[in-house]
């Protein structure tokens, strides 16, 4: 039986907070994370909110409490293909994907160092390449890296396993299967940014405009750890821009794409204007809006981003990006104050892109609901429930209160169970 298990799905910071929370509360937790390494899109950030700490701050911690309670145990590469049974007494079916490299691994490179294969980095939304063997970042956690056969050339795998001196590398790992027994399930799953290239208008991806990028990437531009080393700098040329654009709800709040508000996107786009004024103080930044949203104590940080960097608000949604010599770019809206069009030059844009539940689109077990949207929908008939960007936008302080809330609601589902 289940009954004293917990089961978290999605390692992001909502889903390792649950898992800790309930873990210290003496109970059972399981937590299953689809990526290599646990915390989600916070590792991701350059700073998060409310007083724009490094990923590092608060992941660390949580990582130790993980590593420190014997009640937790985590899968990652591990997705969840089946589901059966009730509150109580769940039997979940989950795969768990090669990584090709053991726990023998201790991160030292050389790996690496001799592979000559190439794949797209995902984590930094491919705005630079990895080697075949590669670690995310460098506070991966688990602290290991990861094999794409796929991105191998030739030789390379005989090198890798030469230059490995743990004899980590396991090119013949298979994908795993295990049925796990709990009595709760608690939906961490997170967001995934909504995909740029189908705003047409906007020009994302399109050739000629890759000084268009979103403000994921903008993150890992501004990342010590990111492509540039933390500096901010246009992908077609690696200058550094004196002006930038933000456009503003690119795909929310659209019927045609995300109908609602992803509530942290005006945040997030203020804190970019800061990062900009702090690496290059002449610069100058648009943003393109329809309205500002900076929902209760966050007034603030707007006020402080006013003080802080050269910003010209723009009320108008942007109709048109096109071409300018250099690599620039016009950017055309019209400015609802004013009633006049507005044909701001620019050295780069930077597109707000809407947060989307990264189960929107995807297979989900036929016994959770979710909405129209993807959200899903807690359900204490079922046993289960959600945090995080899983159930609602929400910025890192949010999604841990409604972590910790949806561990104490799993808790008194085991209870009554």
């Amino acid at each position: 039986m289940g009954e004293g298990k917990i089961l978290v799905v999605g390692g992001g910071i909502s889903g390792v907070t649950a898992a800790v929370e309930a873990a210290e509360m003496e109970y059972d937790v399981i937590l299953i994370e689809k990526e290599p390494f646990l915390g989600g899109r916070v590792n991701q950030l350059r700073y998060y909110f409310p007083k724009l700490c490094p990923p590092a701050c608060g992941l660390e911690i949580n990582y130790r409490r993980i590593k420190e309670n014997p009640r937790i145990k985590f899968y990652t590469m591990a997705t969840v293909k089946n589901i059966e049974g009730g509150p109580g007494n769940y039997k979940v079916t989950v795969e768990i994907a090669p990584r090709y490299v053991n726990e023998n691994c201790t991160c030292c490179g050389e790996c690496e160092k001799v592979c000559q294969g190439e794949r797209e980095d995902t984590f930094n939304f491919g705005l630079r390449k990895t080697k075949a063997i590669y670690l995310t970042h460098e506070h991966a956690f688990p602290a290991r890296y990861v094999l794409d056969k796929s991105a191998l050339a030739e030789g390379d795998l005989e090198r890798i396993k030469e230059a490995c001196k743990y004899n980590a590398i396991d090119s013949d790992m298979q994908p795993q299967t295990i049925t796990l027994e709990v009595g709760a399930i608690i939906w961490a799953t997170g967001w995934k940014p909504y995909d740029a290239t189908k705003l047409d208008n906007l020009k994302y991806g399109q050739p000629g405009f890759e000084n268009v990028i979103t403000n994921m990437q903008m993150e890992r531009l501004a990342a010590p750890n990111g492509p540039t080393g933390g500096k901010i700098l246009r992908p077609s040329d690696q200058t550094v821009p004196q002006t930038i654009a933000f456009v503003q709800c690119a795909g929310s709040r659209d019927e045609n794409h995300l109908p609602y508000c992803s509530y942290i996107c005006c945040l997030a786009s203020l804190k970019h204007s800061i990062y900009f004024a702090e690496q290059n103080p002449e610069g100058k930044a648009y943003i393109f809006y329809i309205d500002i949203r900076t929902p209760g104590r966050y007034e603030k940080f707007l006020n402080r981003a006013k003080e802080e960097a050269n910003i010209e608000f723009i009320k108008g949604k942007v109709a048109d990006i096109q071409q300018a010599d250099n690599g620039d770019l016009i950017v055309i809206a019209e400015d609802t104050l004013s009633g006049k069009k507005v044909q701001q030059r620019v050295n780069m844009v930077v597109l707000a892109t809407g947060m989307q539940p990264s189960l929107a689109g995807e297979e989900i077990p036929q016994i959770l609901d979710v909405d129209e949207n993807g959200f899903v929908i807690p359900s204490e008939a079922k046993g289960m429930y959600a945090c995080g960007c899983a159930r609602i936008p929400l910025d890192v302080m949010s999604s841990n209160e409604t972590a910790t809330a949806a561990a104490l609601k799993a808790i008194q589902t085991l209870v009554r169970g």
